[in-house]
């Protein structure tokens, strides 16, 4: 296989892969205490507003990303307790 073909079969499988979580979360945020909604509502805004600025490189999104998610990842684990 080229490079171009694994590149669009990535391509491709990475699209799926979105479709996947779109259904899925489509079936769990109803189920999801309001509380919890809020946290992955703050946590996929951000994530969704980083990946709108083209200029900033996937790395530095992620890396943004893990620090600001952390103490709401924290927050989700301990909200069950």
């Amino acid at each position: 296989m080229s490079e171009e073909e694994i590149s669009k079969a990535l391509d491709s499988d990475i699209a799926i892969t979105h479709e996947r979580l779109v259904h899925a979360m489509a079936a769990r945020v109803p189920l999801m205490p309001l509380d919890q909604k809020e946290r992955y509502f703050s946590v996929l805004s951000a994530l969704v507003g980083k990946l709108e600025s083209p200029e900033k490189a996937m790395r530095e999104i992620l890396q943004e990303m893990m620090t600001e998610a952390a103490a709401i990842m924290l927050q989700e684990i301990n909200a069950g307790r």
